[in-house]
């Protein structure tokens, strides 16, 4: 299963509709005020790059990076089609995002996602990746909803990603 990821810089009705199931998806796992997912608009604002992962024309995972400070960037968005879970979807997307971010110089990339259940396999993924269990960053506070992690990245060797552009 071979998926494309172009970065998204314009709005796109099939996109906007994926990421409106992804807040749907997550309605359950906590409060409105611990649920941090941002709107479609926000992914496309200055200091975000959003790219979609997609299957013959169709989104099929989403992620995004977003500027914390100098140096230090923030994964929103991460998500995967529910239908087509377990098949790498995620991990390859995680893993442009990280290649992006270290193409450009970026040294360290946190995220927050839930501490429900229902994050689990998120987690894992995370961890699988390098990323270790953190406080917050950023404008984060402590939330019982909230797990926050982050990687380290090695320095940029002068190459970047095709794709990172």
């Amino acid at each position: 299963m071979s998926m494309s990821i172009e970065r998204v810089v314009g709005a796109r009705p099939d996109l906007a509709e994926f990421l409106v199931a992804h807040h749907a998806e997550l309605e359950h796992t906590a409060p409105a005020e611990s649920r941090h997912a941002l709107a479609f608009e926000s992914l496309l604002a200055p200091g975000v790059r959003l790219f979609a992962g997609r299957l013959d024309g169709r989104p099929v995972a989403t992620g995004a990076l977003a500027a914390v400070e100098d140096g230090h960037e923030e994964i929103k968005s991460m998500r995967t089609d529910p239908a087509l879970r377990g098949r790498g979807l995620g991990r390859t997307m995680l893993a442009f995002l990280l290649a992006d971010a270290a193409a450009r110089g970026i040294r360290r990339v946190s995220l927050e996602t839930g501490s429900a259940e229902f994050f689990v396999p998120a987690r894992a993924l995370y961890a699988a990746a390098g990323f270790r269990v953190c406080g917050p960053f950023g404008t984060y506070v402590l939330d019982p909803h909230s797990t926050f992690m982050a990687v380290d990245l090695p320095a940029a060797s002068g190459l970047t990603s095709p794709h990172a552009r």
